[in-house]
């Protein structure tokens, strides 16, 4: 799939096996595909020196570095300082993925909070936005980001958001982004076409969080940034509009929030 204008894939993680086993196939695939830019995030500290080394190879891929809410249990003596430091780097952007996952539990709740706001400390800090994971903890990430926000101004993204209205509308309420992966291509996502119905066009980013979450037609498939405009095409449908003023109207917003990486 071709667009008019350049996509970022605004989240997607290239250091892992499934697509660092053919990494400059990756990336011609995404570049034939129009995707002008990604953002390939961090998931633990033992890990990032791999996420940077792509970032630093590719000109057109920036990186973040943060804890995934899994590993917090792990990586307990990160704090925002480590955080902090490590995003002196020109191409670290921005802090994350961190946030709560209350589905799978891999962590302990209260490390998992601790670790996110760690890495919102960072944020308000460095001045660089904070990429936020959240599943099955809507009210208590509503909760977590309320108080963190009424402490002092950050910036960031919920991404590849499959929560509900009320979280997405407190989010935009606060400032922050809201971004759509290939699950708003899947049958029963009706959901989460509400919401995206819903959210301001310069609050919209779209991602693929590859390898995962192929949007139809490659559900199933190992995710790669090349599919981003499927997603993309569905959300400007959904905003009853183009796909190059999707396009346009997304890239522009992610470098609006990075903007590190339009330096």
């Amino acid at each position: 799939m071709s667009l008019q204008r350049p996509l970022v894939d605004s989240h997607c993680h290239l250091d892992f096996p499934e697509l660092a086993g053919d990494i400059e196939g990756v990336m011609a695939r995404a570049r034939n595909a129009g995707v002008g830019h990604m953002l390939t995030i961090s998931t633990k500290m033992s890990t990032f020196d791999k996420v940077l080394a792509t970032a630093e190879k590719f000109a057109e891929v920036s990186c973040s570095v943060g804890i995934h809410p899994h590993d917090a249990a792990t990586e307990i003596a990160v704090d925002a300082a480590t955080l902090i430091d490590k995003a002196q780097h020109p191409k670290v952007v921005a802090f994350g993925e961190t946030g709560l996952d209350f589905f799978y539990e891999h962590s302990p709740r209260e490390q998992q909070e601790r670790s996110f706001r760690a890495h919102i400390a960072a944020s308000r800090v460095a001045g660089l936005p904070v990429i936020i994971h959240t599943r099955d903890a809507d009210p208590e990430m509503a909760a977590i980001l309320k108080d963190e926000m009424g402490a002092g101004a950050f910036t960031g993204v919920i991404h590849c958001f499959s929560s509900g209205q009320e979280l997405a509308d407190l989010a935009m309420n606060l400032g922050l982004y809201i971004s759509i992966s290939g699950i708003v291509t899947f049958k029963k996502a009706d959901a989460l076409r509400d919401v995206v119905k819903t959210v301001p066009l310069d609050r919209l980013l779209v991602e693929t969080d590859s390898p995962y979450l192929a949007p139809v037609p490659y559900r199933g498939k190992t995710n790669e940034p090349a599919y981003v405009g499927h997603t993309a095409a569905t959300v400007a449908g959904l905003k009853n509009i183009g796909t190059a003023e999707l396009a346009e109207r997304t890239t522009a917003n992610f470098f609006a929030l990075f903007k590190k990486a339009a330096a």
